[in-house]
């Protein structure tokens, strides 16, 4: 599997710049070229603000909602949920260098997160140089993550528990991209710090790599010394799909101290593919994400601490009217689906050859207003079951959720 998929991503890598938001989801518009976006364009794929000479352009992003779930017929009732505060600051410098920061207040001010602030030098559309505080390009969804390009109230649970959702990390790299006709190929290569190793040595008791971001020292030094590396090749045909081939991965412990061996270099690595589609007559919007993770863990550790992991999502977004509606001129009433499904924990017990059933399945169907491209109204309901790791019956959760997410 390693093999075959270093193989198909360095046939994809070739060379990007930047770019803004695909509006194919929200209302169909001829394509040429150079209007053809990719997953990790969404950094600058964003409504901005720019107030008369001021040398800056400002924007961002809110999301509140309201639910009511249960598991297994117990409920904590109502609640309501300030999710997310996210702004925007971003600059031209000159022709060729921008600077592009985001900033991130989630359930009020529980936390607060720089989850991009770098810069970027152009010297080609094949070679572009990036460094600050980058987004590892792992997958579509931690690139791809404002509230209001979704459907859904929920990020993706293999997003946000099995990998660590709008993972970010001081370092360095380099991006770019080449058209050639109906199609774009592009690529992205990063160095930063990385994982330590709390991802095994956590609150959960599990393997989680979510536990990484708790770390906040990664943003002035590496945990062990040894950069995490991170690449990414896309292919896009402007009729037909884009597909994503993703690694990163690198030394998660600490294995010397001051010249002293602790321990073997144990390593983490994680591979990813998404693909995204718009049908052409029924306009059907189709995105799907499938990720594998593999940890050396030490054999002092028990089992219910996996060795490999893998999980994702599939979404289907069906517009079913657009026109006017209350006044809103270029309104779009979407039906959504989702499927989620993540195995915490892939492999079979020694003792017993039997199968660990650390499972998460979900499925999501919504209904959501666009009364702007850039705003959405959302109704889920949630049904979702999950497997402990010995396999005893399943815990149920099930509820509606009813939110919004805007652009500012």
């Amino acid at each position: 599997m390693r093999k075959i998929f270093f193989v198909l991503l360095c046939l994809l890598i070739a060379k990007t710049t930047t770019a803004q938001i695909d509006n194919t989801l929200f209302r169909r518009k001829p394509l040429d070229s150079t209007g053809m976006l990719l997953n990790m364009d969404a950094v600058y794929n964003r409504p901005f603000l720019s107030v008369g000479k001021l040398p800056v352009a400002l924007g961002g992003y809110v999301e509140a909602n309201y639910q009511h779930l249960g598991t297994d017929g117990i409920t904590e009732g109502h609640q309501f949920q300030m999710r997310r505060f996210t702004l925007f600051v971003a600059s031209s410098i000159s022709r060729k260098i921008k600077f592009l920061s985001e900033i991130e207040f989630e359930d009020g001010t529980k936390e607060i997160n720089i989850e991009f602030a770098a810069l970027d030098i152009e010297f080609h559309p094949l070679f572009n140089v990036r460094g600050g505080v980058i987004m590892n390009p792992i997958g579509a969804f931690n690139q791809n993550h404002d509230g209001p390009k979704w459907e859904f109230v929920d990020r993706p649970v293999s997003a946000t528990q099995m990998l660590p959702a709008t993972w970010s990390n001081v370092g360095f790299g380099i991006y770019g991209k080449q058209f050639q006709k109906d199609w774009v190929l592009a690529y992205e290569a990063y160095l930063t710090n990385g994982f330590n190793d709390k991802i095994i040595d956590n609150s959960e008791g599990k393997t989680f790599l979510p536990a990484a971001k708790e770390n906040r020292e990664r943003f002035e030094e590496s945990f062990n010394g040894v950069p995490l590396v991170t690449a990414k090749g896309a292919i896009r045909h402007k009729r037909i799909a884009e597909v994503g081939l993703s690694y990163m991965g690198g030394v998660y412990n600490k294995f010397q101290d001051d010249g002293l061996e602790l321990d073997k270099r144990r390593r983490v690595d994680v591979f990813a593919v998404d693909v995204n589609s718009t049908l052409p007559r029924l306009r059907t919007f189709i995105n799907a994400e499938w990720a594998w993770v593999y940890v050396d863990v030490p054999a002092t550790y028990t089992q219910q601490y996996a060795s490999r992991q893998r999980g994702g999502f599939a979404d289907i977004v069906q517009p079913l009217y657009t026109g006017n509606i209350f006044g809103f001129n270029k309104s779009v009433i979407n039906a959504a689906f989702r499927f989620e499904y993540v195995d915490y924990n892939v492999g079979r017990f020694n003792e017993t050859g039997d199968n660990i059933s650390d499972h998460y399945y979900a499925i999501v169907p919504a209904i959501s207003w666009r009364p702007s491209p850039q705003t959405v109204l959302r109704f889920n309901y949630r049904y979702s079951w999950k497997s402990d790791l010995l396999g005893n019956p399943l815990s149920k959760t099930a509820g509606i959720q009813v939110g919004f997410s805007s652009y500012f």
